[in-house]
């Protein structure tokens, strides 16, 4: 699939909603959110994200449940690869520093990130 259209503010809350709770209704994205927009305007931001290829939806009963189109880790590697690029100029290193730096980084998260590294380089050709 290719990449679906870029995403407004109220699309990207949306869309971080259901990337938390799950298969949402108009009614679980609104109780996710922080100061949500009227029921119909959620409902209405869930259909363009429906036409914009982002999120898919079934019905159930009298509602719908929209899901999302890629799967989590596509749109996180996504998301992650954005930050670097926007403010890390595109340096892995630098987003993985700054991680790094963050207060609840124990020794044991170390370690494990370690490992992660030496298996990711036996990985790689």
């Amino acid at each position: 699939m290719s990449n679906p259209p870029a995403l407004s503010r109220r699309e990207r809350q949306i869309m971080d909603a259901i990337y938390q709770i799950g298969p949402s209704s108009v009614a679980d994205v609104r109780a996710a959110m922080e100061a949500p927009p009227s029921y119909s305007s959620v409902r209405t931001l869930l259909g363009v994200l429906v036409d914009k290829g982002h999120l898919q939806a079934e019905r159930e009963g009298n509602r719908y449940r929209y899901r999302p189109t890629v799967p989590p880790e596509e749109a996180g590697r996504t998301a992650l690869a954005h930050l670097a690029r926007t403010f890390f100029g595109g340096s892995v290193e630098g987003l993985v520093h700054s991680l790094l730096q963050a207060d609840d980084v124990d020794a044991s998260t170390l370690d494990h990130l370690a490992d992660l590294v030496d298996q990711a380089r036996k990985d790689r050709p």
